[in-house]
Order: structure tokens, then C-alpha cells, then sequence
């Protein structure tokens, strides 16, 4: 059975009830209205943004950054997020993802940046020559290096076929759990912004749960004209944002509301310096209308060794990460699961944006965007058309900083409640992902608890203790201790262990479910119809077609990237 474009796909329904189960979403390839297109672009720049705010406001101590460089470097960041997310769109899996700098990227940054700041200033004695000294006064330009090595490998991964290879091997067990630590990831900062003001965030909750879930089914008047959609539903995260937005202004107007900054939230976070958003909020004129991010200003990046080392380790954390997001966003829209190749081609163009970006002066490597994936879970509406045209705002705000200050000075309080509702999702769906096992065997409950915990407890020990890894070499110990402290990482590497070293019958771990053979990691579904459908969503666009029939392009490793006839990878 063929499906038209529109119609949701769903394994676990009869094929009786399948076909009429074309609900409202909006499917990869559907075109939206425009005027609500637009709005949907517009609420997927606004929880970017989320995300980007809290990167910076944690990177930021930790730069040696001038006044008047902290909007440049955040409109830069959406900038090159916007360029990423267009190549990601169109070259990549084709899935409605956005990208962005991500917390899995940030930890390896933050743990290459202490040990900038704290080496000392000269090898030796400090009467030696300018020679030695070693290059620390701008440690934005080992961050571009460092990024360009997370963008190599997602390329290597992605190109060579090494991340097909895996996923032919990661069963339920391995991404239920990878799924709910990713959405427990962010809790605590979360909560951090929350704290700006509970009041709000609470009032921006209960708005949110009341659009996307008492009002999902409300539909505009018919008087007005205008298509019959779920608005409320669709549009469940911006609609709570503008209208508390508001009420904030009109607060602090009178001043009866007064909101804090990061640096004020966290004490660990004072710089000598005015913290990102209260300058954003307390000083707009400075800020200059137009300022393409050139990699001139800054620099040039700075390779170094032990930049390589937290950029593997960045690379191979943000491609665990993306790889959940694939899964995750395809279950959400109710879509077939992407094949090895789209995923592969999915990180080799994410590492072709982070190389650019990098190239550009990007501090930070780019991966899919948790809660912009998560959105896509609430508002129902999954068009590729909308996230290009939420890249090409972004774009356009990429190179204004007074219109990327405009943007993101919505307060801090409300952005924590988007990230904390939005980060559910992943953590719901990653629990969904037990029904396809025997969550009832002691292996698998084993397996599940100690790789959960153990990537709970070895960041938290070792963000604790900075010191205790002391090899001698600053190179290893920026990659054990980025690899220590990545939850995420460890999940990943964990979960896969156990899972497959660990017997256990096939029906036991998951993989004789007809949710992984609709994957086609496991198996060919002989499904009629099912391979067109996957085609219909996660073929390459027609020049990349044709550039695979090459003669000397259709071996390893560009093969891998290329979706073959019986839907699996030569």
C-alpha cells in the first residue's frame, strides 16, 4: 500500500485503520499555509533561541570577550545554526530538524576553556622568548578549532558509513535510554532560568499544556474564512511566549516586575563583565545594525592538541545526540524511521556545517536541536518548508545584532519553560520505546538501570572533582575528563555495551519488533509500498541523485550515504 504524502505513518496500527488515519499533521512534504507557516518559522527561531541564550550565558564566562562582542558572537551563532540547518534540510536526512549548538557540544568547550585560563602564561621561566608563551589571549580562536575538528569527524562518521555500521547494532534498549537521558539533560539549567521568576514560568506552563493539549482539537471559526487547523495546537509554544512576553513588559513598565540576568542566577557565572541578556536589555543603542560574521574579526582558528581532543570528543557526543533526534522526529511525525544512509548522510552534513561554521568563527560545533525536535512532538506540524524558512530568518538575523537583541531579550523565566516542557517530550518518547522489549527480564532491567545511573553519577563525580584526572598531558586530560563529564556520551556508549555483549534472545532485546524492522537495520521490510514511502521522505534531492550513479562515486564510502533500490546501504 502507497501513502500519499500527507497521510501519517504509524507500525503499530492495522493496515485497515492506516489509511484513515490521516490526521492534521503536517507531513515533511506538505506545504503549509503561509501566513501560519510563517508563524511556525517564527516559533522555531524563538525556542532556538532559547537554547542559543543558555549556550552563551554558560560559554561566556569563560571568554575573553570585549564589550560589544557578546551580540556579535550570539547573532553569529544563529547565523551559522540558520546556514547549518538549511544544508541539514536539503543535502542531510531531509527531516524537519534545525540545528544548533547543544549542551553535548558545550561541555567539551567548557572543559577546553579552564584549562586556557588556568595554564600559565610561559613555559619556564617567564624571561624566556615570545616564542613560548603560549597562545591565550584569545581562546575564541581554539574554540574555532575545536569546532572544526567536530565538524571532521561528523563528516568522516557520516561519509564513511561508521555511524550505518552502529546503528545496525543499536536496538530499543539502546536508544530509550539515550532518549531519556537526553531530555534529563537540561533539567538543572532549566530550572536555573526558571528561577528568574516562577511566577512566569509557571503562567507559561499552564498556558503551554492548555494550547497544546485541552485546545489541540479547537479549530478557527468557520466565518473567518481561513483553512480549518488546529491553531492553538500548532502554535501552543508561541502563543504563551508573546502574550507573557507582553504582561512582562507592561510589568516591569510600572515596576512592579523586576528580572534578573544569568550572572545573578548562578553565581558561578559573574564576569567582570555585564552578563548577555541584561546587556541586551540595558544598553540596545551600541549594539550596530548590521555585522556579518567574518571570521577576519577574530581570527583564524587555532588548531591545537588538546583542542583536537575535546572536538572528538564533542563530535562523537553531538552525533549520539543527532542520531536520537532522527529517531525521535521521525516517531513524532508518525513517518517511517530513516534508513542507515539518510543517517548517514544526516551527520555528514551536520559535519559539513560545523567545518563552515568553524571556518567562519563559529566558538561552538552545531548538532540537531533538541527542544526544536520536541516541537515538533506538540504543535504536530513537521514541514520541511517551515524549518527552511525559520534557516532563512535566522539568516537574516545572523547579520543584525540589534534585531538578534530584540529577539532574544524575552525573559530568561520564559525560556525556562520552554525548555523544561519541550525536553518532556524526548523523555516520554524514550519510554515509549520499552513496549518493543521484555522490559520484565532481568537483563534488560539491569542493563537499563546501571547504564542510566552510571551516566548520571560519573559527570556529577568528576564535575566535582576537577583535579583528579592529572596524567601529565593536558591533551589526555581535556579528552577523559570531556568524556567523563558527557552524560549523553556515556549513555550511548554504555547502553550499546550492554546490549550487546550482554546475551539475551532477539525477542528479549527488542529487535524482532516491527518497529525495528521498519528501521531496515535489522532487516529488509518487505512491506508493500514501504519503500516508496521511505523514498518519498529521505531520498537526495535530484543533483545529488545523480552525482551517486557516478561510476566512481558508487563505491565506499560515498555509497554509503545513497539509498539502493531494496531500501537498504550497498
Amino acid at each position: 500500500m502507497i501513502m500519499d504524502a500527507g497521510q501519517r505513518f504509524d507500525p503499530e496500527l492495522p493496515d485497515e485503520t492506516r489509511s484513515t488515519s490521516n490526521t492534521d499533521i503536517a507531513s515533511v512534504n506538505q506545504h503549509p499555509p503561509c501566513f501560519l507557516n510563517l508563524l511556525l518559522a517564527v516559533q522555531h527561531v524563538f525556542v532556538q533561541c532559547s537554547l542559543l541564550v543558555l549556550v552563551l550565558g554558560v560559554l561566556q564566562q569563560h571568554l575573553l570577550l570585549q564589550d560589544g562582542e557578546r551580540e556579535r558572537l550570539l547573532s553569529s551563532m544563529l547565523f551559522y545554526s540558520a546556514l547549518s540547518t538549511l544544508i541539514q534540510s536539503c543535502l542531510g536526512t531531509c527531516l524537519p530538524l534545525v540545528q544548533a549548538p547543544s549542551l553535548e557540544t558545550l561541555i567539551p568547550a567548557v572543559v577546553l576553556t579552564a584549562q586556557i585560563v588556568t595554564e600559565p602564561a610561559c613555559r619556564g621561566h617567564c624571561e624566556e622568548s615570545e616564542e613560548d608563551i603560549l597562545p591565550r589571549a584569545n581562546p575564541v580562536r581554539e574554540l574555532q578549532g575545536m569546532t572544526v575538528i567536530v565538524g571532521m569527524v561528523q563528516l568522516v562518521l557520516g561519509v564513511t558509513g561508521l555511524s550505518g555500521v552502529v546503528l545496525r547494532h543499536c536496538g530499543p534498549l539502546v536508544i530509550a535510554p539515550l532518549l531519556c537521558l537526553l531530555g534529563f539533560s537540561i533539567y538543572r539549567e532549566a530550572a536555573l532560568l526558571c528561577s528568574d521568576h516562577w511566577a512566569i514560568a509557571a503562567l507559561t506552563v499552564i498556558l503551554l499544556v492548555l494550547l497544546s493539549q485541552h485546545l489541540r482539537s479547537y479549530m478557527l471559526p468557520a466565518c473567518l474564512s481561513m483553512p480549518q487547523l488546529p491553531v492553538c495546537r500548532m502554535l501552543s509554544l508561541l502563543l504563551p511566549l508573546l502574550s507573557v512576553w507582553a504582561l512582562c513588559e507592561v510589568l516591569e513598565s510600572f515596576g512592579v516586575l523586576r528580572l534578573r540576568s544569568v550572572s545573578e542566577l548562578l553565581p558561578a557565572l559573574k564576569t567582570s563583565n555585564t552578563s548577555l541578556p541584561e546587556l541586551l536589555r540595558s544598553d540596545p543603542f551600541t549594539v550596530p545594525w548590521l555585522s556579518p560574521p567574518l571570521a577576519a574579526e577574530i581570527g583564524l582558528p587555532l588548531l591545537s592538541v588538546r583542542g583536537m581532543a575535546a572536538g572528538v570528543v564533542a563530535a562523537l557526543s553531538s552525533s549520539v545526540s543527532s542520531v536520537g533526534m532522527y529517531l525521535l522526529t521521525a516517531r513524532l511525525l508518525g513517518v517511517p524511521p530513516p534508513p542507515a544512509a539518510a543517517c548517514n548522510r544526516g551527520l555528514g552534513s551536520q559535519g559539513l556545517g560545523s567545518v563552515v561554521a568553524g571556518l567562519m568563527g563559529a566558538p561552538l560545533g552545531l548538532s540537531s536541536s533538541v527542544p526544536n525536535t520536541c516541537t515538533l512532538g506538540l504543535s504536530q506540524s513537521g514541514s520541511r518548508w517551515t524549518v527552511q524558512l525559520a534557516a532563512i530568518l535566522g539568516l537574516a538575523l545572523g547579520v543584525s545584532p540589534r534585531l538578534t537583541q530584540l529577539i532574544t531579550s524575552v525573559p530568561l523565566a520564559i525560556y525556562g519553560a520552554l525548555l523544561s516542557v519541550t525536553y518532556t517530550i524526548a523523555v516520554a518518547t524514550g519510554v515509549r520505546y520499552f513496549q518493543f522489549t521484555h522490559i520484565d527480564s532481568g537483563r534488560n532491567i539491569f542493563n537499563i538501570g546501571l547504564a542510566v545511573f552510571m551516566s548520571l553519577v560519573l559527570p556529577h563525580w568528576f564535575l566535582m572533582q576537577t583535579v583528579f584526572i592529572n596524567t601529565g598531558m593536558v591533551s589526555v586530560d581535556v579528552l577523559l575528563h570531556s568524556l567523563l563529564t558527557s552524560p549523553v556520551l556515556l549513555v550511548g556508549i554504555l547502553a550499546f555495551l550492554l546490549d550487546n555483549t550482554v546475551s539475551g534472545s532477539s525477542s528479549e532485546r527488542g529487535l524482532d519488533s516491527a518497529e525495528m524492522e521498519k528501521t531496515g537495520w535489522t532487516s529488509v521490510n518487505s512491506e508493500p509500498g514501504y519503500h516508496q514511502e521511505v523514498e518519498l521522505i529521505y531520498e537526495s534531492p535530484y543533483l545529488l541523485r545523480r552525482l551517486w550513479k557516478l561510476p566512481w562515486l558508487r563505491t565506499a564510502p560515498f555509497s554509503a550515504c545513497r539509498i539502493t533500490d531494496d531500501g537498504d546501504v550497498l
